[in-house]
């Protein structure tokens, strides 16, 4: 049977959120369905509710920072019980042939991976929906192979996050070998930044964060930075300069780079994390001089969002969060419009009203 479940929609791209009634797809033999818990609130949301990047499809539910409680297994299921800790992030499937999605990196799937909102639902015979449906809801049903374990030393609501701000950070880290003896950098203390911190910091680097202001330093040192750098401080940046064999920058407003390219040291990079549509100028000759780079990085494959996850658990680390009610997700936005948010809000779903509009 199909399940109902209730959830908060964007019917278009001017108005607030409200509540929604609709329904998942009825459970098969390879699906979990998951009482969800608890959904982060992440940035590209907003973009997709505002139709930023073109192409939104409404009613849409967002949300793909999902924690929950499995309520139900298909046939097949062979990893998860009734009652386990799981979450769900940014993709709910693949065409699982590809070379990327062979090698477990299915979020470079050469078709495109199953996004967990607003993308064509491959099940929407049993489910009745021509797009999928994201996290703001209570309840999602998903393929086991795209269901992560929550290990029990993380909180579930402050785990929410990791499943998009932990492994789009945790992604390049791994891929750019960070470790002991690393200096790294990351642009902008917000939801990525500050998990890119924690992160590094637990893997042995010496972190430093650039910023705007001095409004978050002590955050920073907090969190694991060992250094706090102030984008308009010249003498401090030319200090820094050819300092940091990567630097994470998750800012997704148009900013200046070239200056920041002057950081890294021969063969450095720049990791591109923030979802920004406008061009970002670097003059090559800032790249040649040292062998420089200038790269992006998407998310994670399933394995390494459970490393990540399992990392977290060893180490105590777990998003910065505010917990929040369904009804307060606008202003939320609103207030992440403004950086007003330290440093990830979390909806509460047992706080979800009971009455909604039915589609």
């Amino acid at each position: 049977m199909p399940i109902d479940a209730r959830a908060y929609a964007a019917f278009d791209a001017e108005n607030p959120l409200g509540p929604w009634a609709f329904q998942r797809r009825d459970p098969g033999p390879d699906d979990v369905a998951i009482d969800i818990q608890w959904c982060g609130i992440c940035h590209s949301d907003l973009h997709v509710v505002k139709n930023d990047l073109g192409g939104t499809r409404y009613p849409l539910v967002p949300g793909h920072e999902i924690a929950g409680l499995v309520a139900a297994v298909g046939a097949n299921v062979t990893r998860f019980r009734v009652g386990d800790r799981v979450g769900v992030g940014c993709m709910v499937d693949s065409c699982r042939q590809c070379a990327p999605c062979r090698a477990g990196e299915e979020q470079y799937c050469v078709p495109g991976f199953d996004q967990t909102y607003g993308w064509p639902d491959r099940h929407a015979d049993r489910s009745g929906q021509a797009m999928t449906q994201g996290g703001y809801s209570t309840a999602i049903v998903v393929d086991q192979d795209f269901v992560l374990r929550i290990p029990d030393a993380l909180p579930l609501d402050a785990a929410a996050p990791l499943l998009c701000a932990g492994i789009t950070t945790w992604s390049p880290l791994r891929h750019w070998k960070v470790g002991p003896g690393s200096k790294v950098a990351v642009i902008g203390l917000g939801g990525l930044g500050h998990m890119a911190v924690k992160l590094a910091a637990a893997l042995g680097a010496e972190v430093t964060v650039l910023s705007t202001s001095d409004r978050k330093r002590d955050d920073a040192l907090r969190m694991g930075a060992a250094h706090f750098l102030i984008n308009s401080d010249q003498a401090a940046m030319k200090a820094a300069a050819e300092s940091f064999d990567l630097i994470i920058n998750t800012v997704s407003a148009p900013h200046e780079i070239a200056g920041q390219v002057q950081l890294l040291a021969k063969d450095g990079t720049m990791v591109m994390l923030g979802l920004n549509t406008e061009g970002l100028p670097v003059y090559p000759l800032g790249l040649l001089w040292r062998r420089r780079s200038v790269a992006g990085s998407l998310i994670g494959g399933v394995a390494e969002t459970q490393e990540m996850l399992d990392f977290c658990a060893e180490h105590g680390i777990a998003c910065d969060i505010e917990r929040i009610a369904p009804d307060q997700i606008n202003e939320a936005y609103a207030r992440m419009l403004k950086s007003d948010v330290r440093y990830r809000f979390v909806i509460d779903m047992s706080r979800m009203p009971k009455e909604a509009l039915a589609e």
